[in-house]
């Protein structure tokens, strides 16, 4: 398995398809510079919420009101690298 397909990788992109209703196809194609929040219609204010939830029931994380910000969701590379972080701390 290489690095762009880790299993937080190919976690988040399944919970992105299942939550905002894209295709699969559509999110295979997100590379780490892929707008998100601003940039996929489908990702508005009321989405932000389910999508962090399902997040953290599917990779079995926390995430802090704290660490939610503009950056976080500014990108897919931005969320991927900073899940793969929560990831690496409870292993």
């Amino acid at each position: 398995m290489s690095d762009t397909e880790s299993d937080t990788d190919s976690t988040l992109r399944a919970i992105l398809s299942d939550v905002l209703g894209l295709s699969p196809d559509r999110v295979a194609a997100f590379d780490a510079s892929t707008g998100l929040f601003g940039d996929l219609p489908e990702l508005d204010s009321m989405a932000v919420a389910g999508l962090l939830t399902e997040i953290e029931d599917r990779l079995d994380v926390v995430i802090e009101d704290d660490e939610v910000d503009g950056e976080l969701l500014e990108s897919y590379g931005n969320l991927l690298a900073f899940l793969e972080s929560k990831v690496a701390e409870k292993a």
